[in-house]
């Protein structure tokens, strides 16, 4: 029997393990590294062992490291979670070297599937070889990892080079690993995958479909459980798949195999050797704790012959720190405040009051909806993240409510370009016009008509804000009433709580404010200063770090005087895992570059400037 457990993993996918472990009696041990000193993870374990650095490669990818620190600790057994080394079949010999349990499946079947490529050779499939013009457009993949990197579509064969060299850099960073590999890349198709659990007695149980179409940069955002609207033929023949390959390799444990579904036709794509994200669904409507099932199989315990019955429907929406309308754009700084309200199933690495760092995936929690039907679940996860209360970051909050309520969703028509076609209408601005007055008032609430303004008493009274990327101006008057404002009647004035009269209905708003950024109901606000600073603006052609991050690499030969053209390619910044490109924004000369490969940069830091030719 486990008695000690540690998990070689952080964050969210930590929490959850240890969760069930309290559940079970089993005592937690966490590993943090320097960046997570502090994290939620590391103070919830019974025991935590510090992994020296900040870097995924300096510290949750160094297996020797993580194995010396169950030992020490005094652990029995190794969960591994997803990502970082989970599907490292090394790491798992090491595991088992040590004489720990290791909660997943042989090292063999994680060597055998872990190869994207092994694995479509294992199910009769073959990679492209050398690509033609008639094979467009194609996909670049990393062999090993998962999570969307080091993924490139590429459309014209000129791209193909750059998409090779981005997806091995970005693979090997995340994976340590950099084989890539191209395939045919379906447009329009839908991500449904197959959860199975084995145990070592020969009884493979395949635990219903996932539908993960909605993603961006190949990385899933909603899943849910079961996939809406599959013919009952089409899913016999996906779970047969699903336990073809999972019998092919001996497997043991939770696993997942990930199909592309089109035209009817399922496209096995992979085989993940390891818990997926999106477990949560599958908990949900095979009311089962996966995990438990994890640690039970690997006490040698045989599960039962039949597997449970599905019931209801379970939708599940990544919350992640990032700007959708900017190319996704990680963000970072501190989560003041992370609240869902309802019988909503939220796991997150994250607490009031955390960090959110730049060398970590961007996710700061999963929100997950269980209802009897499916249009129920959607109402119900819906509502809850419309009315979350969320304080730090920019996050993707605005874009799961409008995904969960858009009308081709909804219809279960979706497939893996749906962000493609809708990305601009899902993040247009649609900040609370109301919003920077009740930001005014009650900053106002308590000051005297006269103290701590420098307008003369009788004069409205102005404040600025940064709303949606535009500035706002708001006026309002001190009177013998108190506060007033044209075209509202100002119900109530204070320090955390704003009620209008709008067209004869009362609206309330709440007010958090942390230093210059006000939170007003689910709208962020920037306050902006009475007169603005008269600063010299940036030369034209500036570019900017459009995101914290790290430059880890430039273009051949790029250097101050070199001539650029709109478009190319200059660096690359690497932040929460991914990679992002930054490219001349017009044709000219690189005048100035203000960085080096290994140096960090904040958001709004001037990188380069590109000089176009004068008229």
């Amino acid at each position: 029997m486990i008695s000690t457990l540690l998990v070689a993993n952080r964050g969210e996918i930590a929490c959850r393990v240890f969760r069930t472990c309290a559940d079970l009696g089993i005592r937690t041990v966490a590993v943090y590294s320097d960046a997570d000193e502090n994290a939620l993870h590391a103070r919830v374990a019974d025991t935590a062992v510090r992994l020296p650095g900040a870097t995924p490669a300096d510290t949750y990818l160094r297996g020797d490291l993580v194995v010396k620190a169950a030992v020490s600790a005094g652990a029995d057994a190794v969960h591994p979670g997803y990502g970082f080394l989970s599907e490292n079949a090394d790491f798992a010999r090491a595991v088992l070297d040590a004489g720990l349990v290791w909660i997943g499946p042989p090292p063999e079947a994680i060597e055998a599937m872990a190869s994207k490529t092994r694995a479509k050779e294992l199910m009769g499939i073959a990679p492209l070889g050398e690509v033609t013009e008639s094979d467009l457009p194609v996909l670049v993949k990393a062999a090993a990892g998962g999570g969307g990197r080091g993924m490139r579509v590429v459309r014209r064969l000129e791209e193909l080079s750059a998409a090779l060299e981005g997806a091995r850099a970005e693979a090997a960073s995340a994976f340590g690993d950099g084989e890539v590999f191209v395939e045919p890349y379906i447009e329009r198709g839908r991500h449904v995958e197959v959860q199975v659990l084995a145990d070592a007695h020969g009884t493979v149980w395949p635990l219903g479909t996932r539908d993960c179409s909605l993603q961006r940069r190949h990385q899933k955002v909603i899943e849910e459980a079961p996939a809406p609207g599959l013919p009952e033929g089409l899913t016999k023949e996906l779970y047969a798949l699903a336990v073809r390959a999972a019998r092919a390799v001996s497997y043991v444990g939770a696993g997942t195999v990930e199909f592309l579904v089109a035209d009817g036709k399922a496209h096995f794509l992979e085989m993940n050797t390891r818990l997926q994200v999106e477990h949560p669904v599958t908990e949900a409507v095979f009311g089962i704790d996966l995990v438990a099932e994890q640690i039970r199989v690997a006490e040698g315990h045989a599960l039962p012959l039949e597997a449970p019955h599905a019931h209801g429907h379970a939708i599940e929406a990544r919350l992640y720190a990032e700007d959708p309308a900017h190319d996704w754009a990680p963000q970072t700084g501190i989560l003041h405040r992370l609240a869902v309200p309802g019988s909503i199933r939220l796991d997150t690495g994250y607490t009031d009051g955390d960090e959110i760092g730049v060398h970590y995936d961007a996710m700061l929690a999963k929100a997950v909806a269980y209802a009897p039907t499916r249009t129920e679940a959607l109402r119900k996860l819906a509502h809850a993240l419309d009315n979350t209360t969320l304080h730090g970051p920019a996050t993707n909050r605005d874009l799961l409510v409008r995904s969960l309520r858009h009308e081709e969703f909804a219809a279960a028509r979706m497939d893996t370009g749906f962000y493609d076609r809708h990305l601009t209408a899902l993040t247009a601005p649609a900040a609370d016009p109301h919003a920077p007055l009740a930001a005014a008032l009650a900053d106002a609430h308590g000051r005297s008509r006269l103290g701590g303004w420098r307008n003369v008493s009788s004069q409205p009274q102005t404040k600025r804000y940064l709303m949606a990327g535009e500035e706002h101006e708001v006026h309002y008057r001190h009177g013998r009433e108190g506060l007033t404002a044209a075209g509202v009647r100002v119900v109530h004035a204070g320090a955390r709580l704003v009620v209008l009269e709008v067209d004869g209905v009362s609206r309330r708003f709440e007010v958090t404010r942390y230093g210059d950024q006000v939170h007003v109901n689910n709208t962020t606000l920037t306050a902006l200063p009475r007169f603005p600073d008269p600063k010299a603006q940036l030369a034209p052609g500036s570019l900017l770090a459009p995101m914290p991050g790290t430059v880890v690499r430039m273009a051949e030969g790029l250097a101050e005087g070199a001539p650029v053209e709109s478009g190319q390619p200059l660096m690359w910044l690497e932040a929460m895992k991914m990679q992002h490109q930054i490219t001349a924004p017009v044709t000219g000369t690189l005048s100035e570059l203000r960085v080096v490969v290994g140096q960090q940069v904040e958001p709004g830091s001037l990188l380069a400037v590109v000089q176009a030719p004068l008229p």
